[in-house]
């Protein structure tokens, strides 16, 4: 994950944007199908983030999925103005992708923890 954005700040909702990267370690290629994740912000839920297109995905290569999510800030408002003023928090991402080759698909779990400083 990398270029964690908070776009607009609202107070029942903003925009957050991000790229999530990915790494294909396989041999050959395959098609990403789905995305579902739950996004956490120093261990409070923040919203849920899901993707439904398909695209190819070379092989041995990493991939980024530009991303946009709305949170609702009604849930993490009272802990708003440590993160403006801290920039930098405790990003976590868990959930699942559903990736395949010739038709046949496998959902595969993830979970992504890491800080990061946000851009206002």
């Amino acid at each position: 994950m990398k270029n964690v954005k908070i776009e607009k700040l609202g107070f029942e909702k903003s925009t957050l944007s991000m790229d999530l990267v990915y790494y294909n370690p396989n041999a050959f290629g395959v098609d990403l199908r789905k995305v579902d994740a739950d996004i956490y912000i120093d261990n409070h839920y923040l919203g849920k983030y899901q993707l439904d297109t398909l695209m190819h995905i070379q092989r041995k290569a990493e991939f980024v999925l530009p991303s946009r999510i709305q949170v609702d800030m009604r849930g993490i408002f009272k802990n708003a103005l440590t993160v403006l003023f801290n920039k930098e928090v405790l990003l976590h991402v868990k959930g699942t992708t559903k990736v395949g080759k010739a038709g046949f698909f496998k959902t595969i779990p993830f979970d992504y923890e890491a800080r990061h400083k946000l851009e206002l």
